[in-house]
């Protein structure tokens, strides 16, 4: 059975930073392009990051970009998500997404997902 949980979400001051992880159990994550999407409270889901399944190749969106940094980690099947130089505007839960279309179809694909974990960016 395909899961995944991130974790590493909390409450930050502006400029701070968290790390968030999505680790995935029954399958391997390695097999995939994972992307990360967000969605702020009153607002639709976005697609912020993707790291390619082949190859590591990252996109951002360029609200993160320079900011945040997707990268994966084969041997703990895991995904992380580092966030640089937290904004307000960053606050909105996050989603780890499992995607069987590469990052090179855009940001906000996603077949699979888990339950996010909440980014709140606030002094």
């Amino acid at each position: 059975q395909l899961h995944i949980v991130e974790s590493g979400g909390g409450l930050v001051q502006p400029g701070g930073s968290l790390r968030l992880s999505c680790a995935a159990s029954g399958f391997g994550l390695d097999n995939y392009a994972i992307g990360w999407l967000r969605q702020a409270p009153g607002k639709e889901r976005e697609g912020v990051s993707c790291i390619s399944s082949i190859g590591g190749r990252t996109n951002y969106a360029d609200s993160v970009k320079g900011r945040f940094t997707i990268s994966r980690d084969n041997a703990k099947n895991t995904v992380y998500l580092q966030m640089n130089s937290l904004k307000p505007e960053d606050t909105a839960v996050y989603y780890c997404a499992v995607r069987t279309l590469e990052c090179d179809y855009g940001l906000g694909e996603a077949d699979y997902w888990g339950q996010g974990t909440e980014v709140t960016v606030s002094s």
